[in-house]
């Protein structure tokens, strides 16, 4: 079915025209004047938590004089790094059941850096490099997206692009800089949504849609996010990690950033959800353009129902699988249920996982809804002007017969 007769109907054009300049315009025209307000300057770096790092080749090992079984006393050549680029340095690294990964004789590895000590202690063994396979496996990404979605695909990469720049260069700054977290998210969250949805799916009224829905589940699931957190009691501090952002930046909002967390992780998933339900929408009006709004809307409604159930079981699965660790530690510790649910290491993967989940199922009616607005009831607009439509394979079944035919 070829839905670009339904963005070619005046009467989308109209409403699209009404949506846009209504509701989309203010709204991105906000989130860009207060990027640019909270936009972080200057050197972000803690000078108490800064630290350099190298990389190197494993280029001959022997066990170490004091614990063989324990230590291997290797040979590095330096390949990258502030200074000794070239030199062959030694270092310790771990061995037996000391080492979580073997390490042998040509491996990649990461070296922390301590510049005022002398060479032979300068460079410690931090990790294998894992740069190569990465990589790979990148590329690997690429180009089967290119391939299965063509310049749809490059387009995807593109905003993929932008996703991970808005992330690190204006999300994360602003949040050190002392921004207010969820401010900061749903802000970086819009014009994410912003740049991907149309330079996706290009500048239109189906984009337009499900750009409208994205935004407003999006503060739902921001509003969702906070009032859970506060009434919850949760301070964040048993989020990974936050206990050694927060000894550097004591000024951090540890719970506002956990709410920033939870719409961040929401986000692709609202994008999915909306950009679904609006083509579904379209399809079904150019299958069927005298449908009327509620007939529309009931049939993209059974429509979102199947996909928000598959989705939302994704996304609690999700969180559950990044919180594997600590879930198996509880398991054989012997706790009850109710009692691990109530503590705040389980408890903020749960808040997690509904709230964002509260966001994806408001996405769908809303989403629906809009779509339903923009294309129903064009059937009277085509049988006014039907005389208008030259034909083409793509609208010869909506142009009136000539008399003479």
């Amino acid at each position: 079915m070829d839905t670009s007769v339904v963005d070619q109907d005046a009467v989308v054009a109209r409403r699209v025209r009404v949506v846009v300049a209504a509701l989309l315009i203010p709204l991105i025209a906000a989130a860009v004047i207060a990027m640019v307000v909270m936009w972080p300057g200057g050197d972000l770096v803690v000078q108490s938590a800064q630290s350099s790092g190298a990389g190197g080749t494993v280029t001959k090992l022997e066990p170490c004089p004091e614990s063989p079984a324990d230590c291997d006393q290797a040979t590095v050549r330096i390949d990258s790094g502030p200074s000794d680029k070239g030199a062959e340095v030694p270092v310790e690294v771990p061995k037996g059941k000391q080492a979580a990964i073997p390490i042998d004789v040509g491996d990649k590895v990461l070296l922390g850096v301590d510049a005022n000590a002398p060479i032979s202690e300068r460079f410690q063994y931090v990790d294998h490099d894992r740069g190569r396979p990465l990589m790979v496996l990148a590329a690997l990404f690429a180009v089967a997206v290119v391939v299965l979605s063509r310049w749809r695909g490059l387009a995807a990469l593109g905003a993929l692009g932008v996703s991970a720049l808005t992330l690190t260069q204006f999300i994360l700054p602003a949040i050190l800089k002392g921004s207010n977290p969820l401010l900061v998210a749903v802000v970086g969250g819009s014009v994410i949504m912003v740049v991907a949805l149309y330079l996706t799916h290009g500048v239109n009224a189906q984009s337009s849609v499900a750009l409208a829905g994205t935004i407003a589940s999006l503060g739902l699931t921001a509003l969702l996010g906070w009032a859970f957190v506060k009434f919850s009691a949760l301070s964040g501090i048993g989020s990974e990690g936050a206990s050694v952002v927060k000894a550097y930046v004591p000024d951090l909002d540890l719970a506002g950033l956990l709410v920033a967390g939870i719409v961040i992780g929401a986000l692709g998933v609202l994008d999915d959800v909306t950009v679904t339900q609006a083509s579904a929408v379209w399809e079904l009006s150019a299958a069927n353009p005298s449908a009327s709004r509620a007939s529309l809307f009931g049939a993209g409604l059974r429509i979102g129902r199947a996909h928000v159930a598959s989705v939302v079981n994704t996304l609690v699965l999700a969180y559950a699988g990044a919180a594997l660790p600590i879930l198996m530690v509880f398991a054989i510790s012997g706790t009850k249920a109710g009692y691990l649910i109530s503590t705040e290491l389980v408890a903020i993967e749960v808040v997690r996982g509904l709230v964002g989940s509260l966001g994806i199922i408001a996405a769908v009616p809303l989403t629906t809804a809009l779509a339903a607005m923009a294309v129903a009831d064009r059937s009277r607009d085509l049988v006014a002007e039907p005389e208008h439509l030259e034909p083409t394979p793509e609208n010869a079944d909506r142009v009136a017969p000539s008399p003479e035919s």
